[in-house]
């Protein structure tokens, strides 16, 4: 597991939108060879969004673990990280599902939850944590019509659709986790639109918690702080991703497996069985309130 004494920052870096893991220096530490399951999550079917790599990857990995079989939302584009997140998952003993599609496009994002539970035989956990941020950009001036589109739509429209599209197959002990992140808090000039849906995020979890609780089915989110995926060398400039992580308390960025454990203890029905309505902060020490 990554360490404070780690290396802080990273060699600059550029790639383009959606971004790979294997052109990344370092390859992120997904939990593939720390991640311990414990049967938190047995006989559990799952549906990640952006799960092909990062957060995504890492909680695919440590659900199946913890005994859940787990379909990857993720766009076609991504088939490579897709394919190699669905053999560490084989390799833990259960089932992957590929469910490769734009959920920018509202039928895709609403034929989602379906497509995984005809593949798993049901469903009962889902991550909304495919996300996208554009911070190549001088100010907000530079913020265009495309980029608000894409953003509002892969964070915040697809979310609604999906959590909408899944609430037939959830019931009693159902959980819905959104991927929020520290930019609702303590929101970064050049990631305006980004900030805004991660703010709006926090609220549609605690408004839908309240909606769903009678009916048995938690709503929770995690509030990353800097974690070093494909997202940021995707879309940061080089100059920021050496220094990315280092504004925090701790010093540096976090690995996708730092954050996988929030996302397990708010997906199980018997760690979490009282939680919800709650943002969890894995921030490396930013404050979450």
């Amino acid at each position: 597991m990554t360490s404070s004494d780690d290396q802080q920052g990273f060699p600059a870096q550029q790639q383009e939108p959606p971004g790979l893991t294997g052109a990344m220096d370092p390859v992120p530490d997904h939990g593939e060879r720390s991640y311990r399951g414990s049967g938190r999550m047995d006989g559990l079917r799952a549906l990640v969004t952006g799960g092909d790599s990062g957060i995504g990857r890492a909680v695919a990995i440590a659900f199946a673990r913890e005994g859940a079989d787990v379909a990857l939302g993720y766009l076609p584009e991504e088939q490579e990280d897709a394919e190699e997140t669905a053999r560490w998952v084989r390799e833990a003993g259960r089932k992957a599902v590929l469910l490769p599609g734009d959920i920018t496009d509202e039928d895709t994002a609403r034929a989602l939850p379906g497509r995984a539970a005809d593949e798993l035989g049901g469903l009962d956990v889902v991550v909304n944590n495919a996300g996208f941020q554009m911070a190549r950009r001088e100010g907000f001036e530079d913020v265009t019509t495309d980029e608000i589109d894409r953003v509002l739509k892969t964070n915040l429209y697809a979310l609604l659709w999906i959590t909408q599209a899944a609430l037939p197959y959830l019931g009693e002990g159902s959980a819905v986790v959104n991927n929020s992140s520290i930019q609702a808090f303590q929101p970064s000039t050049s990631l305006v639109d980004y900030a805004s849906t991660k703010a709006a995020i926090n609220n549609l979890t605690v408004n839908l918690a309240a909606e769903l609780g009678p009916r048995g089915i938690r709503v929770n989110a995690v509030a990353p702080g800097p974690i070093w995926t494909p997202l940021q060398p995707a879309t940061q400039p080089p100059e920021k991703v050496e220094k990315f992580g280092a504004d925090t308390p701790l010093g540096r960025a976090g690995q996708p497996a730092e954050v996988a454990p929030a996302f397990v203890f708010l997906a199980s029905p018997s760690d979490a069985s009282y939680v919800s309505g709650t943002v969890l902060g894995v921030t490396g020490g930013k404050p979450v309130f």
